[in-house]
């Protein structure tokens, strides 16, 4: 995928760069793998703003995503579309049968392509296998965490991770921040690397178009009143020795550590923090 520059025709054109949307083939969804959004501008159900800086933006409605496609399923690459809710492209895939789904596409899907899911397939970019089925080194994405829940991890435009060994029916596996995790080998992953990969280059250019997007504006803390935020007041100027940057709420934000006792953490095998360390 290429970026697709603009021509300086007004400020906030000048820089502006937008994604190429040469590789979607159609603009126009599955109906049935639609679902209306509603609105929660970062609310959670009590109303409350849980997360900030979020609200408006243009509608858009949400694609079903097939995470963990169902053992021997072949369907054939119909469309390649875009998605308004993820940084990825989608695919929509047929079945023989008739049943349409969406999947992450991987770079190189192409119209007409076949992909498959199950024990003894190919080992070719979008099928989706076990762990214990890919070959060491794959790159591949998607990647469940439990067996039969779906993909959970490496689903963003560019991403992927790496099949680095199999031990006592745990497969270790790379992710993109560089951690070294142990997976269950029967959680299934897909092949390949996510397409989109220049998603992350895009020059927003100006205000206006994060607010299409949903967000909001930011304010900073320092401006704020001391009621309102840590580092609010004017009380001795902006700079306030010995005093960490936290969050509106009190918590620091730079270098605490606030994964604690984790169940989890047993099976990271390599902390993603392992090389700034060094």
């Amino acid at each position: 995928m290429a970026i697709k520059m603009y021509n300086p025709t007004t400020p906030g054109r000048r820089g502006m760069t937008s994604q190429d949307f040469s590789a979607i083939t159609t603009n126009k969804p599955v109906k049935s793998l639609l679902v209306a959004q509603k609105r929660g501008s970062g609310r959670n159900n009590q109303g409350r703003i849980t997360t900030r800086h979020k609200g408006g933006g243009a509608r858009q409605f949400y694609r079903i995503i097939n995470f963990g496609l169902a053992a021997d399923i072949t369907a054939t690459i119909e469309h390649i579309e875009y998605d308004p809710n993820r940084s990825a492209r989608i695919a929509r895939i047929k079945e023989p049968n008739g049943t349409y789904h969406y999947i992450l596409a991987a770079q190189g899907m192409k119209q007409g392509q076949v992909v498959s899911s199950g024990e003894d397939i190919a080992i070719e970019t979008g099928n989706r296998l076990t762990l214990k089925n890919i070959p060491v080194g794959s790159t591949i994405h998607a990647i469940e965490l439990q067996p039969g829940r779906g993909a959970q991890m490496v689903r963003s435009a560019g991403n992927s991770a790496q099949l680095m060994g199999r031990d006592n029916g745990y497969a270790q596996v790379r992710l993109p921040s560089g951690e070294v995790r142990l997976i269950n080998e029967m959680c299934t992953a897909s092949m390949g690397v996510i397409g989109n990969e220049q998603h992350q280059n895009v020059k927003i250019g100006k205000a206006g178009r994060n607010r299409h997007l949903g967000k909001r504006p930011s304010v900073r803390g320092v401006v704020m009143n001391a009621a309102d935020h840590p580092h609010g007041g004017g009380d001795g100027g902006r700079h306030k020795p010995g005093k960490a940057p936290r969050t509106p709420w009190g918590q620091k934000t730079l270098g605490l550590k606030t994964r604690k006792r984790k169940s989890t953490s047993q099976f990271i095998v390599r902390s993603r923090h392992a090389a700034k360390r060094k």
